[in-house]
């Protein structure tokens, strides 16, 4: 099994479905990314329907957006573009890796909290010394030296 990586994809669904049949094509396509491609999903952003750049074969000048940021073993990836290509209500989609992600790291709204805490495990740093009263009382002396020699 490869090393996990971190893609994004975004897929359009055809805008004259009910809002309700179109939410639930959105989390048809998540619970494939989690099931099938065994993906673990980052960021599940609905858009919400917005204007196309231009108007399509089919006739559309609009579309539903959602964009899923998600981690996965790179051989799982077709399985998810096999679903979109027998999804008639998706008419336009793209997955694509983030290097920029998988090189800076995944920012901390994406992660949930399991991973929160493995983080702050492996970052937390030991606590400080407390200062004990001998050292403060050390250095509030050499201070008072330095005013009265000036």
């Amino acid at each position: 099994m490869e090393k996990q990586r971190i893609y994004e994809t975004m897929f359009i669904i055809d805008p004259n479905l009910e809002d309700e049949a179109r939410e639930a094509v959105a989390e048809k396509i998540k619970k494939q990314v989690e099931e099938r491609v065994q993906g673990i999903v980052r960021k599940f952003d609905r858009w919400g329907v917005r204007k196309l750049a231009y108007r399509l074969g089919r006739g559309f000048t609009e579309g539903d957006y959602t964009v899923i940021i998600f981690e996965a073993d790179p051989e799982n990836i077709d399985l998810l573009e096999k679903f979109y290509k027998i999804t008639p209500e998706v008419f336009r989609w793209q997955t694509f890796r983030r290097e920029d992600l998988e090189k800076s790291g995944l920012p901390k709204e994406m992660l949930n909290e399991e991973d929160e805490e493995k983080i702050d495990e492996a970052t937390e740093k030991p606590a400080k010394n407390e200062e004990t009263p001998e050292n403060s009382s050390e250095e509030s002396v050499t201070e008072e030296s330095k005013k009265s020699e000036e």
